[in-house]
């Protein structure tokens, strides 16, 4: 598949011919189930784009049924400037419902399968666009991380994917989920497309109350992978990663060492309390914003004999069992006399991760992390709830401290499946998270 630096080059009608060969591919692979439709808009560079990200006039769903029907009014700050670089969205990539998920199978559209084995999942919420980028159906997609969704199914797929700072790229026109934890990044076949297409998506935003008002700074055209750096690495912390993940954290150590970079040894807090904090965090924002999926103002409507009855019909129709689950448990730690022990608390550890990788980050300049504790696991394999909230270990505590990091192949397992691992920057550093990846991309020649 041609790169998107290269796809930039293009003349119109070169374009054009390139969006009916993907057509072509996206058809012949349907079975993946990567797209839920496709369409164009313009006639710029395809980008494939998450079904949570507005797109005007296109219907935009978040892979529920409550959203059936429902027709974007306008576009996302993202697509804005997508289309004023020349960059056009070009079809709707599958995604756990309301991005609520690790593996795309929650999705009202049926699973999306892996690329690489099609018995596996590819991760998740953002598996469409992984695994759409993966089998060679779009030059790049953007995905949304609220606990690892971008970074997790690119690892799973052996793609790179990006989270940038809690700021860096604008909310406005995403399906909000967990308001404090998501953002939007790229993912993409190497590191320097990421670079390219968070270029294009990063900066500040009037209409996001919480973009980050500076300076915008480019990153794709100051990319040096000669930058020697230092980068901890956290031996305690993977205990509890697979032998795949282990050997493949091994290997990549004395890859970044042979690139020239300074490698230490530190160690940070049990990651079973991130997931504590994470899901008291997020299933408390997720019930907020979902109050307003409720089949009067917008989305399907299921009638009842009253008001209550209809919003109990609709939201007990419309949404799948993760969400109500999700949506109960925010509930539960929001309510009178659970708060307190629940809610604050987990604010308070939240507090606490952030400072400790502020601490770390005060003597390195990136640090090496899993991003699972296994490479892609087979679909159906999580069909416990508890298995896929711990599948999430590794990554969610960088949404938490609202940090930049990168997910990129660095091995393949013995039946070609790949192995990720991600490297996280202090926040607003994101120039020393690509030049780190970018180095170790080129060590690798993967």
């Amino acid at each position: 598949m041609i790169t998107l630096k290269e796809a930039l080059k293009l003349s119109s009608a070169e374009l054009e011919t390139l969006k009916d060969e993907l057509r072509e591919k996206i058809e012949a692979q349907s079975d993946i189930n990567a797209y839920i439709d496709v369409h164009n808009v313009g006639d710029g560079v395809p980008i494939a784009i998450k079904d949570n990200i507005q797109v005007k006039d296109w219907s935009v769903t978040s892979g529920s049924k409550i959203l059936q029907g429902y027709i974007a009014p306008y576009s996302a700050t993202v697509i804005q400037k997508l289309q004023n670089a020349g960059l056009t969205p070009f079809g709707r990539t599958n995604m756990d419902e309301f991005a609520m998920g690790s593996t795309t199978e929650s999705s009202c559209y049926g699973k999306t399968l892996n690329p690489h084995n099609k018995e596996c999942v590819p991760g998740g919420s953002s598996g469409g666009s992984a695994a759409a980028v993966a089998a060679g159906l779009a030059i790049a997609a953007l995905g949304s991380d609220t606990g690892g969704s971008i970074r997790q199914p690119a690892a799973f797929c052996g793609i790179v994917g990006m989270k940038p700072t809690y700021g860096r790229v604008s909310r406005y026109g995403l399906g909000a989920y967990a308001s404090s934890l998501d953002q939007i990044g790229p993912m993409t076949q190497n590191v320097e497309d990421a670079a390219i297409l968070y270029d294009i998506i990063s900066g500040h935003d009037p209409k996001d109350s919480t973009s980050a008002d500076m300076a915008y700074e480019s990153v794709a055209d100051k990319l040096d992978s000669s930058r020697k750096m230092t980068i901890a690495v956290l031996p305690k912390y993977i205990e509890n990663a697979s032998d795949d993940i282990k050997n493949a954290y091994a290997k990549t150590i004395e890859t970044l060492k042979k690139a020239g970079h300074t490698i230490i040894e530190k160690d940070m807090m049990d990651p079973k309390y991130d997931i504590s904090a994470y899901y008291i965090t997020a299933t408390a924002e997720a019930t907020t914003n979902l109050a307003r999926y409720d089949g009067i103002r917008y989305g399907k409507r299921v009638e009842g004999e009253n008001l209550q009855e209809t919003y109990f019909n609709t939201r007990s129709e419309g949404f799948g069992d993760e969400v109500k689950r999700r949506i109960m448990l925010g509930n539960f730690v929001l309510s009178s006399g659970y708060y307190d022990a629940y809610y604050v608390k987990a604010q308070k550890v939240r507090h606490l991760i952030k400072e400790e990788y502020e601490a770390l980050f005060k003597e390195v300049d990136l640090i090496l992390s899993p991003i699972a504790p296994t490479v892609a696991p087979k679909c159906g394999e999580f069909a416990d709830p508890m298995a896929m909230y711990l599948s999430d270990i590794y990554s969610i505590s960088v949404n938490l401290a609202g940090l930049p990091a990168i997910s990129l192949p660095v091995d393949k397992r013995a039946d070609g499946m790949p192995v990720g691992l991600q490297l996280i920057g202090a926040a607003f550093d994101e120039q020393s998270v690509f030049d780190g990846a970018l180095s170790l991309e080129k060590e690798l020649q993967l």
